[in-house]
C-alpha cells in the first residue's frame, strides 16, 4: 500500500529519523480495542431481509420509511440503507482527516466489500460504489455503499 503523503512526514520521524513502514507503525501506536473496532468496519456482516441485501444491524423503521417513498428502487433503498460516510469512521473532528487518507481508506473499503459480498452471496451479485464528491475537498461527502447488481422498482410497505 502506497504512504499517504499526509503520512509520510510522520512515518519518517520514526527511529530517530530512519523512519517506520505503516505495519510496523500499527504496531508501535495501535492497540488491540480499536483493531476489533475497525474489523467490524473492514469485515462487516451482512444479511438477506425481504430481498435485499443489508449490513447488518439496520433499522427496519428506515427501511420501511425509504420503501414507502415515491419513486424508490430497490437500488435506491440499499444505497441509503447501505451507504457509509468515511469520514464517519473517525469522530466528528478528528484532526488528521485529510483528502490522501479518505480516499485510500475508501478505495481498500470498496475492494474489501466487494470480496466480502460475493463470498457470501455467491448468486446474487453485487455492486460497491466508492463515491467521490465532484468538490473533493467536502470530506464528509466521501461514502461508500452497494446494492445488488439485479434492481427493480420496489413496492409499497403494507
Amino acid at each position: 500500500m502506497n504512504i499517504p503523503e499526509s503520512m509520510k512526514t510522520e512515518l519518517s520521524a520514526w527511529n530517530d529519523g530512519k523512519g517506520i513502514d505503516l505495519e510496523s507503525w500499527v504496531g508501535c501506536a495501535g492497540n488491540f480495542s480499536l483493531a476489533v473496532g475497525y474489523s467490524s468496519i473492514f469485515w462487516p456482516e451482512f444479511v438477506e431481509f425481504d430481498g435485499l441485501l443489508l449490513r447488518k444491524g439496520f433499522s427496519e423503521n428506515s427501511l420501511r420509511e425509504w420503501r414507502s417513498q415515491p419513486g424508490c428502487t430497490r437500488k435506491s433503498i440499499q444505497w441509503v440503507m447501505n451507504h457509509l460516510h468515511i469520514a464517519d469512521i473517525q469522530h466528528y473532528g478528528c484532526d488528521d482527516i485529510s483528502k490522501d487518507k479518505i480516499k485510500i481508506l475508501g478505495r481498500v473499503l470498496k475492494e474489501i466489500y466487494e470480496a466480502k459480498l460475493k463470498q457470501q452471496f455467491p448468486e446474487q451479485p453485487c455492486v460497491v460504489e466508492f463515491y467521490e464528491p465532484e468538490d473533493e475537498d467536502d470530506l464528509l461527502e466521501y461514502q461508500l455503499s452497494f446494492w445488488q447488481a439485479e434492481h427493480g422498482e420496489c413496492t409499497t410497505a403494507q
